[in-house]
């Protein structure tokens, strides 16, 4: 925990996650165990950081930080407690709509939810659609603008945790939906009573930075290349790629995002990279994992503006934390040490948001 409240006592520290199933707890507000541990390398922290002094608090359930024009508000729950996925999603939900409501940072630009065995359950019975029926329920007119780009996966800790959290602005972001997937809250019934409610991708405010949500190698509203882990990761590039050349065309993005050399790039590798079998295995395991973390970690090394506008910057060497540096005009500065950044999932962890 030495690191961790380091991290905490930092100026401007706005939360710290922790990712690791047997990290002791801490008392701060700022601070949240997420049970999902790398896979391929050591644990990371993750850090966010804002320029100027933050406050912080307990709420109930519900733990909080503010500052910069930044809020981080996290609630967790048994659903032993309050009668199961769905109810409690829609308490977890309702409590951070009266929150946030009460904040001067009301736009919710991404969402995390975290609840183990996501994927048991047959057709409405699966414990993903139960948690979708109850944040429908929950929200009410919480994202009447708009959805926020989320995430839904599963994490190895309590069976019964439910774990949201999210980051919001006081400056509204820009969604962005993929033409070469179905928006999620259209989906089939196939999918569930209850469609997804989330976004495919948030513009951050300053416009540079691109936060993604959990999907990747979709097509229309379909999971494709089952088992075959090179063409997945083909699509998702394709995907990625289409939203960067969207926004870029659109003129929605200040210049042109980063991501798309890279992803072409890494296209490049995948297309010319052949596992073995078990270690195939392993990162098909882990790749919605992968998904969940926002695609400016992977825009390259560009410099901070005056304006605070900046992408990710993969800085070289052993750390173990991940530290985004949220900027009051909604730019954002990634410094991400190597490694970590796998989490290990059970097969059929993984959603969408």
């Amino acid at each position: 925990m030495a690191d961790a409240d380091g991290l905490l006592a930092a100026p401007g520290t706005l939360a710290v996650l922790g990712f690791d199933p047997a990290a002791p707890a801490s008392a701060d507000p700022r601070y949240l165990q997420v049970p999902l541990a790398s896979f391929d390398a050591p644990t990371p922290l993750e850090l966010w950081q804002v320029d100027g002094p933050v406050s912080c608090g307990v709420a109930g359930a519900l733990r909080w930080a503010a500052g910069g024009g930044w809020l981080f508000a996290a609630v967790e729950l048994d659903e032993r407690e309050h009668g199961g996925a769905s109810a409690t999603a829609k308490l977890a939900y309702e409590s951070l709509h009266r929150f946030v409501a009460a904040r001067d940072a009301q736009h919710v630009l991404r969402v995390w939810n975290y609840l183990a065995a996501i994927n048991h359950g047959e057709g409405d019975a699966e414990r993903y659609k139960h948690f979708c029926d109850g944040r429908a329920a929950g929200m009410g007119d919480f994202f009447a603008e708009g959805f926020p780009a989320a995430t839904a996966i599963g994490h190895h800790g309590d069976a019964h945790r439910l774990q949201v959290y999210l980051l919001a602005c006081d400056q509204s972001g820009q969604r962005v939906e993929n033409p070469r997937q179905t928006s999620a809250w259209r989906y089939p019934r196939q999918y569930g009573r209850t469609p997804p409610s989330f976004a495919r991708a948030m513009v951050l405010p300053a416009r540079d930075a691109l936060a993604i949500s959990g999907t990747a190698a979709v097509v229309g509203h379909a999971s494709a290349h089952q088992d075959d882990l090179q063409a997945q990761l083909l699509e998702t590039f394709t995907n990625l790629d289409c939203a960067a050349v969207q926004l870029r065309h659109a003129g929605r993005v200040r210049r042109p995002l980063a991501a798309e050399g890279l992803c072409a790039s890494r296209r490049r590798r995948a297309a010319g990279a052949r596992l073995p079998p078990a270690a195939a295995a392993r990162r098909a395991r882990t790749s919605a994992a992968r998904r969940h973390l926002t695609s400016s970690r992977t825009a390259g090394s560009r410099a901070s503006r005056k304006d605070g506008g900046a992408a990710c910057k993969l800085v070289p060497g052993a750390g173990r934390t991940r530290r985004w540096q949220w900027r009051r005009d909604g730019g954002a500065t990634c410094h991400q040490a190597r490694g970590g950044l796998l989490r290990q999932l059970s097969p059929g962890q993984s959603r969408h948001g």
